[in-house]
Formats: C-alpha cells, sequence, structure tokens
C-alpha cells in the first residue's frame, strides 16, 4: 500500500510542471549578441538598438525601456561609431508622451517604424520599403525611392513558432544596387555631422572644421565645389598632423571617412572634432561646401531593420556573406517554461521501467513453477 502512495507522489511531481504555466518576469540572455555573431555583424557596419522585453507591451510598461538599455549594454556596443544604444522599436502606431518621455530619458534619439507621428524630442523613421519576407519584398519601393532619402525594409525571422523565409532573389538583387547600406542611427547622425562642418578659405589653402559631439562619432559628408572655370587640381588633403587623409573609392558602400574627387571639385567625409586641410594648387574664385544626407555621392539609402530580434542566430545567420546593413531592434527573450514533452517521457519512464520489471518477475517466477513441475 506504502508503495502505491510512493508512485503516486511522485507522478503528482512530475505532472505539475505539465500544468504549471511559464513563470512570467523570467528572462534570458542571448549571448550570441556578445559571441560571434554580435562583433561580426558590428565589424559589418550594423547597428543594435531595442524592442523591449518579449510578452511585454512598451506602452503599458515603461520599465522595460531602461531595462533594455541596460540588457544591450552589458552584451555589446550599439554601433562601430558609439556604445550607447540611440535607436528604440516600437509596436503599433501610436506614442504617446509618458512613453516617449521614458525613451528620451534613457537615452534613445530615434523610434519607429509603424508610428504616424511622434512627440518632440525624437526623429521618426518609418517603413518605407516592405520586407524581406519571400512574397512580401518589393524591388519598386527600393528603385522609386527619392534622392537623398533613406528605404527602411523590416525583417523579422520568427512569429512565434513560425519560420519566416526570406526571398533570396529579392536579397540577391538589392546587394548590387548603387545604394548607400547603413542604419537608422548612422543615416541620422552622418546628416547632424555634415551640418556641422565648416569650411574656410584662406587662398590655395582650405580648412575643414567639424565639431564634436556626445554622441556617437558618426563622419559627416560635405560637397565642395569651385567655381565653374576653377582651372587648379587638389595637391593634398591631409590631418592637422600632416597625416594623409584615406581616399574613398566611388564605388564604396558603407560608411568611411575620408574623400574623392568629383567633377566640380570634392566630397569629404570627416568624423566630429576633426579637422583637415586641402591644399590645391591655385587659387578658386569662389567656394561652395554643401551638407550631403547620403554617403558618398549615392542616390539614396537603404536599412533593413531587425524586429523583435530575441535570438540573434535566427535572424542572422543567413546574412553572414551579405553586404546588407541591419539595423536590429533587440529585445530581451522570456526564458521558456518546461514543456509537457520531457515531464511526459519522465511519467513513461517511471511507468514502464516497474511493469516491465514486475513482468520479467512473474515470467521468471512461471518459468521457475513450471521446472519444478516437470
Amino acid at each position: 500500500m506504502a508503495g502505491r502512495w510512493f508512485a503516486v507522489g511522485i507522478l503528482t511531481l512530475l505532472g505539475i510542471p505539465m500544468l504549471a504555466p511559464p513563470v512570467i518576469g523570467d528572462w534570458e540572455t542571448d549571448t550570441w549578441i556578445s559571441n560571434v555573431i554580435g562583433p561580426e555583424r558590428l565589424e559589418n557596419g550594423d547597428e543594435f538598438g531595442c524592442h523591449g522585453y518579449e510578452g511585454v507591451n512598451t506602452i503599458e510598461e515603461n520599465w522595460v525601456i531602461e531595462a533594455c538599455r541596460e540588457y544591450l549594454t552589458e552584451l555589446t556596443a550599439s554601433s562601430r561609431w558609439g556604445m550607447e544604444p540611440i535607436s528604440f522599436g516600437i509596436s503599433g502606431d501610436f506614442l504617446d508622451q509618458k512613453t516617449a518621455d521614458s525613451i528620451v530619458d534613457s537615452g534613445f534619439l530615434i523610434v519607429g517604424d509603424s508610428l504616424e507621428d511622434v512627440p518632440d524630442g525624437l526623429v521618426h523613421f518609418f517603413r518605407n520599403g516592405a520586407s524581406l519576407e519571400k512574397g512580401v519584398a518589393d524591388s519598386e519601393l527600393v528603385e522609386s525611392a527619392a534622392e537623398d532619402t533613406l528605404v527602411s525594409i523590416h525583417w523579422r525571422a520568427r512569429i512565434d513558432d513560425l519560420r519566416v523565409r526570406e526571398d533570396s532573389d529579392f536579397i540577391a538583387w538589392l546587394e548590387d544596387q548603387d545604394v548607400w547600406f547603413t542604419t537608422w542611427g548612422e543615416w541620422h547622425l552622418h546628416q547632424v555631422a555634415g551640418l556641422s562642418t565648416q569650411v574656410s578659405v584662406d587662398g590655395s589653402t582650405l580648412n575643414s572644421v567639424s565639431n564634436s559631439t556626445d554622441r556617437w562619432s558618426v563622419p559627416g559628408s560635405v560637397s565642395i565645389t569651385f567655381n565653374q572655370d576653377f582651372n587648379g587640381s587638389i595637391i593634398s588633403v591631409h590631418d592637422p598632423s600632416f597625416g594623409e587623409y584615406p581616399l574613398i573609392d566611388s564605388d564604396e558602400r558603407k560608411l568611411t571617412h575620408g574623400w574623392r574627387k568629383t567633377a566640380g571639385g570634392m566630397i569629404l567625409t570627416q568624423p566630429p572634432g576633426v579637422s583637415v586641410t586641402i591644399e590645391l594648387d591655385n587659387t578658386p574664385e569662389s567656394t561652395l561646401v554643401s551638407p550631403l544626407s547620403t554617403f558618398n555621392g549615392l542616390h539614396h539609402a537603404v536599412t533593413v531593420v531587425g524586429h523583435h530580434t530575441s535570438n540573434l542566430f535566427r535572424w542572422a545567420s543567413n546574412f553572414q556573406d551579405s553586404e546588407l546593413v541591419f539595423t536590429w531592434l533587440l529585445e530581451r527573450p522570456m526564458k521558456e517554461g518546461i514543456g509537457w514533452i520531457i515531464p511526459a517521457v519522465a511519467v513513461a519512464v517511471l511507468v514502464a521501467v516497474p511493469v516491465t520489471i514486475t513482468h520479467i518477475l512473474k515470467k521468471d517466477q512461471s518459468m521457475k513453477f513450471n521446472d519444478q513441475e516437470s
């Protein structure tokens, strides 16, 4: 009798996990962010932003904004240009003032990407390039983009347990386009740095100075154009220590600092807080300096935004050799509860073992009895 009660107790203990729901508020850490994949994505030029905590509505639970920022900064830098994250993803089309204040107070600057409007103090990016998902990808949206604009393409590798298939033909086509591959934060701060760049002319010498910033050190670009009949040439471009400033190839599609010659002058891209000197072999009659929205004279820019990125391996594994640059909106994953499979197997083993032993013992006793009878 005692044996029966013992068996019932064991079965009850094993059955509890099958009936209990997952523990709410228990979170995992995606180690791929800091190991292997995360560093590779940073080197590629990607950005890491936040999307909150899995299963939690950011609008209703503002605590996830700061918590997500802390989660991200403990694992990785947000960009090759800076440590702190500046981009935050909001699900839905509405952002209230209280949530917006929490986003700003946590150091974020950019929000997106289906919001209809945002309160003052935040920069808004919206989804205007469809998705990488097969059957949804739209090359016409990329081709028809206006000059000096950013195309933001949606990507989510999994929705619950459903794996989303990417459109490999569209991706291959996109990788061949003459566009600037960038991120939300890089795009915005590149413009800010370009607007802060000031060029002074002293005879045949030009001095370019870009203001320092307390945000990421993203280079900004300006176009320097000389008068139409200027027949001089550029002798040298160097920094204050007379180190040669690097040349940028005309087909470069990822942001870097440097310069390249154009038909009417040059394009200069320099980081904040840096000064550059340009030496000409003749004195121009006039010099026009214009900030550039898009890097290297490219027509427009493209970023792919990884939404609800709770597992960087799943979201990024198919893009290891891709030229595309991603804005990853990280979401801290919820710890998975114990499902029914493991307890079910344990119960099956618990039941099967004594039954099997009992059967063997009875069979053995029967064989002994038969031997004695004979």
